[in-house]
């Protein structure tokens, strides 16, 4: 697939580190030469220097042969151009942009081919807020994705002293949870993948992915760490897109909110638009200030800033003052490791939520849903089945027989809203959802085409 990416930031170079890999001829445009250079010198891909909203640097660029231009600048009106004069003079087949200010998100009629030809619209402020808002409604977890309409959840939890299961194999989980349907997908040990099987052993600090329907997925978590309270008291610092948008998700289901905000004019914004949260202006690093508003019984202190520094030193403060848990986002990806290698308990990394974001409309297929895991290290994707035995190479074939490539696993397989954890002799049928783990990226084009409908794969 041809593809040009305009922004070679952190979203647009990670992207680009993603598809290049993949069997994809990848152009970046950006106006910064230096981070041109360093793409070109890591990755196998052509760069253009150059104003990508001008339809001469997007000609010279190839966008006439491209079968999709991904425009991730932080300039919104960049995107939105580039978009139009890329439908307008070289009508490029698919359009997706970075779109993060509300005021044109509020207008979705603006985004059609008799105005603003978009073919599909990330918006990381809200991508990001709600993978906080899952954190907190899913207390113990590190990571929480939804697939087949919410009937199936993947949950990451690390395993901690005191959970039934620690020191036991997994086949030990009939055992102890007769009634409830679950597979172990992965486990992360000192930072390497392991597809797990029946015999492994789980171990304390171990990270582990487990599947299962939604309403078992709490008493899985129960078996592998030490059970949570529902969190109640939340405490966010920073009244931006991402902070004011999810103290309002909050407040509608009735917990506890306060919002610390330096600028004077966001905090009197945020306490005309919001009803139950309490706005205070003021530092959140202000050590007295978290004191004075009862830091210590916080079930958790969520650092959404823009500036990392500011998030992983409030966030800091705030566990050395009692706070439950600690979220900080970051965006320097060399950053993440090292905070939750210290006091805070989760980083989250923007520029990872968005490229599950933009990867789930880039790959080929019916692929409905990519989601990183561990900061890019695994993908799990949600694909449907089309065609019949004669043009799937999956439709009425067993899990069994299905050749999928190495460090790939079938986590799940979705019924007609009925969950069906995956054994040799499950039979896929047409419009199943199949939810795979892919430890090595570079197969990913495999699994696409495993999945496309063709005529003479028998």
């Amino acid at each position: 697939m041809n593809i040009v990416i305009i922004g070679a930031g952190q979203v647009g170079g990670s992207l680009a580190d993603s598809l290049a890999t993949e069997d994809n001829d990848i152009v970046v445009i950006d106006n910064d030469a230096e981070r041109l250079r360093h793409l070109r010198e890591k990755l196998d891909i052509d760069t253009y220097q150059g104003n990508a909203s001008h339809p001469d640097v997007l000609e010279n660029a190839n966008v006439m042969n491209a079968d999709m231009m991904i425009a991730v600048t932080s300039s919104d009106e960049v995107n939105m151009i580039a978009c139009q004069v890329a439908y307008q003079l070289f009508h490029t087949p698919t359009k997706i942009a970075r779109v993060r200010s509300a005021s044109y998100l509020d207008h979705p009629e603006l985004f059609s081919k008799e105005a603003i030809p978009i073919d599909v619209l990330i918006s990381p402020e809200r991508l990001i807020t709600e993978h906080v808002y899952s954190l907190i409604a899913n207390p113990g977890s590190l990571q929480v994705i939804d697939f087949a309409n919410g009937n199936v959840q993947l949950v990451a939890l690390r395993a901690q002293y005191g959970g039934k299961l620690i020191d036991h194999q997994i086949r030990e989980f009939a055992d102890h949870m007769p009634d409830v349907d679950v597979r172990v997908i992965a486990i992360f040990r000192n930072g390497k993948a392991i597809l797990p099987d029946g015999d492994t052993v789980i171990e304390v600090d171990d990270e582990i992915f487990v599947i299962a329907s939604m309403q078992h997925i709490r008493v899985v978590m129960s078996e592998l760490s030490i059970a949570e309270k529902p969190y109640k008291k939340i405490m966010i610092a920073g009244g931006g897109n991402v902070g004011g948008n999810l103290a309002g998700l909050l407040e509608k289901e009735r917990y506890q909110v306060k919002i610390i905000e330096k600028s004077s004019d966001v905090a009197g914004y945020l306490a005309e638009r919001l009803d139950k949260t309490l706005v205070l202006e003021g530092d959140a690093a202000d050590e007295h200030l978290l004191q004075e508003e009862d830091i210590s019984n916080m079930d958790v202190f969520c650092a959404v800033t823009d500036d990392d520094e500011a998030n992983i030193l409030s966030a800091m403060l705030a566990k050395r003052l009692g706070a439950r848990k600690v979220m900080a986002l970051v965006n320097r990806p060399s950053y993440v490791d090292l905070v939750e290698s210290g006091i805070i308990d989760m980083a989250i990394s923007p520029q990872q939520i968005t490229l599950g974001g933009l990867l789930a409309h880039v790959r080929r297929g019916d692929i409905v849903s990519v989601h990183a895991l561990r900061r890019g290290a695994a993908e799990v994707i949600e694909v449907v089945a089309h065609g019949d035995e004669k043009t799937s190479r999956v439709v009425g074939r067993t899990l069994k027989k299905l050749k999928l490539p190495p460090g790939s696993t079938v986590c799940a397989v979705v019924k007609e809203n009925k969950v069906v954890l995956p054994s040799h002799s499950v039979v896929i049928e047409e419009n199943d959802h199949v939810i795979l783990f892919l430890s090595d990226k570079r197969y990913i084009p495999v699994i696409e085409k495993l999945f496309q409908v063709g005529m003479g794969f028998i």
